[in-house]
C-alpha cells in the first residue's frame, strides 16, 4: 500500500494572504472540483501520464478559476468512498500496461473535505494504452500519455526518446553488474536462483532442487561472515537439512496463486457474461459484495504484491488499498447460479 502522508496534502493545499492557492498545477499536481464516477476514464488517463513522469496527485475539491478550497460536495464525498480499489486496478490492468501502482484516501481540513489520488512514478515505463476507453476514444489503443507542466497530454517525442533511453540503460546496468558479479566468481562457480521454480542452476544443465517447504527455512545472511574460514564468504541455512543418500532429489511442484485462482475481475465479467449475457457488471460486483466472495478462499484470493501488503491484512485484516482479487470456476458457477435464481 502507498502511504499518503496528511502533512504532504496540508502543503499541497496552503493557501497565499489573498486565501487563493499558493501551489499551481505541475508535473505531479492536478486539481479537479468535484469527484464523479463519469469522469473515470479522464482520471485513469492521468494517471497513466503522472505514472509515465515522476508520479503525482491528483486533489478533488479545489475550485478551477479562481483556485480556491470548496471541498468535495455531499454526492462527491458519497461516490469517492463507494470506490472499490479492485474495479479501478481492474481498469487500470485491463486498460495499460504494465501496471499502474496508486493510493487514495479523504483528507479533512477544517469543515471541508478533500479526495486524493496518489501515482507512483512507473519502475517499467512507458506505460502504454493497450485498448480504446472513454467518449470520443479519450484513451486510444496504443496511446502513451505524459504529465507536462499543468496538462496530460499524449507524449511527445523528446519525452519518449528520454524513456526508452533510461529503460535502455537501465537494461545494461543490469546485465553490466550481473556479468561483473559472475566474472569474480568465475563461471564455474557461479549459478542462477531462481526463486519462482525453487531451482538453482549452474553451468552444464546442472540443477540444485530446493523443495518448496525448505525454501520457506531458508535464511540468506547479506553482510558479514563467520571467522572459521577467514575471509570466506557464508550461506547460512536456518531449517531442517537431511542428509541424501542418493542423486534423486524429489522435487515438490508448487502451484502457483494465479493457477488456483486464474479470473482477474474483467476476466470474471467475461466468463459470467457468456452466459448470462444480460447482466451488467455491477449487477456482477454486488453479488460478489452481498455474498462476501472476497474473503472466501473457495471463490477468491487476494493477490498481494509484495510480503508487506499480505502481513498488513494478516495484522489488521484491512485490505490495502490496490490489492486485486483473482477468481477461479467456482465463482463464476456461484455469480450464475445467484442470477439464475432471481
Amino acid at each position: 500500500m502507498i502511504l499518503i502522508a496528511k502533512e504532504k496534502i496540508k502543503e499541497l493545499l496552503k493557501l497565499k494572504s489573498d486565501n487563493y492557492l499558493y501551489h499551481r498545477e505541475g508535473s505531479n499536481l492536478e486539481f479537479k472540483e468535484q469527484f464523479n464516477f463519469a469522469g473515470l476514464a479522464e482520471y485513469l488517463r492521468d494517471f497513466a501520464a503522472f505514472a509515465n513522469n515522476t508520479g503525482g496527485y491528483i486533489i478533488f475539491g479545489v475550485s478551477n478559476s479562481p483556485r480556491k478550497l470548496i471541498g468535495l460536495t455531499e454526492k462527491s464525498i458519497e461516490q469517492f468512498e463507494k470506490i472499490d480499489p479492485e474495479q479501478i486496478t481492474g481498469s487500470l490492468l485491463e486498460i495499460f500496461s504494465p501496471n499502474i501502482q496508486w493510493s487514495q484516501q479523504m483528507f479533512g481540513f477544517g469543515n471541508k473535505k478533500f479526495g486524493v489520488f496518489y501515482v507512483q512514478e512507473s519502475r517499467q515505463k512507458p506505460v502504454i494504452a493497450q485498448k480504446d476507453e472513454g467518449r470520443d476514444n479519450l484513451i486510444k489503443s496504443g496511446d502513451i500519455f505524459f504529465r507536462y507542466a499543468g496538462r496530460t497530454q499524449r507524449i511527445e517525442y523528446a519525452e519518449l526518446s528520454y524513456i526508452i533511453e533510461q529503460r535502455i540503460k537501465c537494461t545494461n546496468d543490469q546485465w553490466m553488474s550481473l556479468m561483473s558479479k559472475i566474472s569474480k566468481a568465475g563461471p564455474a562457480n557461479a549459478a542462477i536462483l531462481d526463486t519462482e521454480r525453487g531451482l538453482i542452476e549452474k553451468s552444464k544443465d546442472q540443477v540444485l532442487v530446493i523443495d518448496e517447504d525448505l525454501i520457506n527455512k531458508i535464511k540468506f545472511i547479506k553482510e558479514g561472515q563467520f571467522k572459521e574460514s577467514e575471509g570466506a564468504t557464508t550461506l547460512k541455512l536456518v531449517g531442517e537439512v537431511q542428509p541424501i543418500g542418493a542423486v534423486e532429489v524429489a522435487r515438490t511442484i508448487h502451484k502457483k496463486l494465479i493457477d488456483l485462482y486464474p479470473l482477474s475481475a474483467s476476466k470474471l465479467f467475461v466468463e459470467v457474461k457468456k452466459q448470462a449475457p444480460d447482466v451488467g457488471k455491477n449487477s456482477i460486483f454486488e453479488i460478489i459484495k452481498s455474498n462476501n466472495l472476497k474473503k472466501d478462499p473457495r471463490y477468491s484470493a487476494y493477490n498481494f504484491r509484495n510480503k508487506t501488503q499480505e502481513e498488513e491484512y494478516l495484522s489488521f485484516g484491512k485490505v490495502p488499498s490496490g490489492v486485486p482479487s483473482i477468481y477461479n470456476s467456482n465463482a463464476v458457477n456461484f455469480i450464475l447460479k445467484v442470477i439464475h435464481e432471481r
